[in-house]
């Protein structure tokens, strides 16, 4: 691996016409990933990469005129601290906004790459169209902001972003939701029962956590399973079981944790706070990602807690 103040100007030029080569390609494959969704995104990567492409075709005749046709192979990873790009274009679902907040940041890395190698080039041509480039990929930024509006305008933008929301409705907030229910609900039972039955917290907390625990793994692999995501567009499985997993086992050690507090009505009083606080939690996402009436969805949910939490109480006491 070579450092970048060790390369040739012929090495540079290399490395530059792989980098476009490269950049064309990643908004290929953001374009090819956004196709199905939003189509209008998809024609504005298909235009910069174009615009990529005939970078790299300046580049190219340059570098033919100065070296002749044999190009040295120099990629990213063959250049100490030279940018690095994580695979964002190989992941399904792609979502809108981390794309576009991606293609911001390579044109921003590409122009400070075009500048240094301007700076330590010799050649007037060369120090020339290196900076031309920086500034070109400079103005990727408002090439960008003129295709969206010839490409798309404020409806189409409109439509693409509630499109984004939806998505990630059903990625990350259905699943989420469910397990945060499941988890704060379906515990409380066997929690206030334990802890009635007992009045031991130390036991009580043991029983919460098993219940959390596998709450959580079993509404993980119940999602996972329940759809592959190929025809409802929902996403990976093991993404949104994850989510739905995690976010049980959360909801259900929210209200188990104040029983390490040795005392029990202490730990028991704390576990109501904070059973409130959740189901206030869950009215909330509802309301507010679910379009659910905020009244009509706190009634729902605390009539339900109520219900499970008398019952544990009930059956605990017995």
């Amino acid at each position: 691996m070579k450092r970048f103040a060790d390369l040739s100007e012929q090495e540079v030029l290399a490395l530059a016409i792989t980098n476009e080569e490269e950049d064309s390609r990643i908004y290929r494959g953001f374009a090819d990933g956004l196709r199905p969704q939003y189509p209008q995104s998809a024609a504005l990567f298909d235009a910069m990469a174009d615009e990529e492409v005939t970078h790299r075709t300046a580049l190219f005749d340059l570098y033919r005129r100065k070296f002749g046709d044999f190009i040295p192979l120099i990629r990213r990873q063959d250049v100490k601290g030279f940018v690095r790009h994580k695979p964002l274009w190989l992941v399904r679902p792609l979502g809108l906004d981390e794309v576009r907040k991606y293609a911001e940041t390579m044109e921003y890395e590409t122009a400070r790459f075009y500048r240094r190698a301007a700076e330590q080039s010799r050649d007037a041509s060369v120090r020339e169209l290196l900076l031309r480039l920086a500034e070109a990929e400079d103005k990727h930024e408002a090439m960008a902001e003129r295709l969206q509006g010839e490409l798309l305008p404020a409806d189409a933008r409109a439509e693409e972003d509630a499109t984004a929301r939806r998505m990630f409705v059903l990625q990350y907030v259905q699943p989420g939701l469910a397990g945060l229910m499941d988890g704060s609900v379906s515990t409380l039972a066997p929690l206030f029962a334990a802890a009635f039955a007992t009045h031991d917290t130390w036991a009580t907390f043991l029983v919460g956590m098993a219940a959390s625990i596998g709450a959580g793994i079993s509404m993980g692999f119940a999602e996972a399973l329940s759809d592959d995501g190929s025809l409802t567009g929902r996403g990976s499985p093991w993404l949104r079981g994850g989510v739905c997993g995690l976010m049980t086992t959360i909801g259900g050690i929210g209200h188990t944790l104040p029983y390490l507090i040795p005392s029990f009505w202490v730990a028991t009083v704390v576990a109501f706070v904070v059973v409130a606080a959740e189901l206030a939690a869950i009215a909330w996402i509802r309301w507010r990602y679910m379009d659910t009436p905020f009244l009509s969805a706190t009634f729902q949910v605390v009539l339900g807690g109520v219900l499970v939490f008398l019952a544990g109480i009930l059956i605990g006491s017995a």
